[in-house]
């Protein structure tokens, strides 16, 4: 609990809870990868990276093939009422390469900031709105790999959410050109704050706070993982009211 408030990340020893959910979550994503229509809409990055938003088929429950989703975060959340189905993240040998269409700029800040985030803060038409008003994000490692692992700027959610406080104000925050505001607090973390690497292997859980700037780091030549790449699932349930998105809990 401490160091989740004080972090703004949380890795939770292996449960074999987890394992069990994992275990049965990887034999559902390994056939969706083999999926020719999931593979051509979620593929980017010269087939680097499968992004697989609500790919996984996972029940409302949060079940996958009849396995309760459980585990240790359950003392830090509100339990959602609604599992949405999960995102299968599948990082592969080479992550990132230049994805077609993307500028230089993007891609260097891919490679040197591990596209760096905080989820939920959406681009149209080149401008950041908040759209997904996530309460906190669940990751889950599916496969035993160590490869691209998560990259988190510790504390960094403290920093973010104060100052999309100030840009955000009295108004509704789904309404809030943040782009700007969001550029400059994020260079203020990068200024202040170095990035560590979250290594999380199956049976093990990440919680991480919904405004923690985050990212994945580019594959290592010495990094490996199984044929089906490194795949996590990862939950992002959304605030029933945007407004509860900014509170400081």
């Amino acid at each position: 609990m401490k160091q989740f408030a004080q972090d703004g990340f949380c890795v939770f020893d292996a449960d074999p809870r987890v394992l069990e959910w994992a275990d049965a979550a990887a034999d559902v994503a390994r056939d969706m990868l083999q999926d020719a229509d999931m593979r051509a809409l979620w593929l980017r990055h010269q087939d680097t990276w499968f992004v697989g938003v609500d790919a996984l088929s996972n029940a409302v429950d949060g079940s996958v093939s009849n396995v309760p989703l459980a585990g240790p975060w359950e003392a830090l959340i509100t339990q959602p009422k609604h599992w949405h189905r999960a995102q299968v993240s599948v990082v592969f040998e080479g992550y990132p390469k230049q994805d077609v269409g993307e500028s230089d700029a993007n891609h260097r800040f891919r490679i040197n900031r591990a596209a760096a985030h905080v989820d939920g803060i959406l681009l149209e038409d080149g401008r950041r709105y908040l759209r997904e008003p996530h309460s906190f994000v669940l990751g889950i490692p599916l496969g035993d790999s160590t490869a691209s692992p998560l990259v988190v700027w510790p504390r960094s959610h403290i920093l973010m959410r104060d100052a999309l406080r100030d840009i955000i104000g009295d108004k509704d925050p789904k309404s809030v050109d943040l782009t700007e505001g969001y550029k400059t607090a994020r260079a203020s973390v990068f200024a202040q704050i170095d990035p560590i690497e979250v290594t999380v292997v199956k049976g093990q859980s990440v919680l991480l706070h919904r405004h923690i700037l985050h990212g994945v780091a580019p594959w290592k030549a010495t990094d490996s993982a199984p044929d089906e790449g490194r795949m996590v699932a990862y939950f992002r349930p959304e605030y029933p009211e945007t407004d509860m998105w900014l509170s400081t809990a």
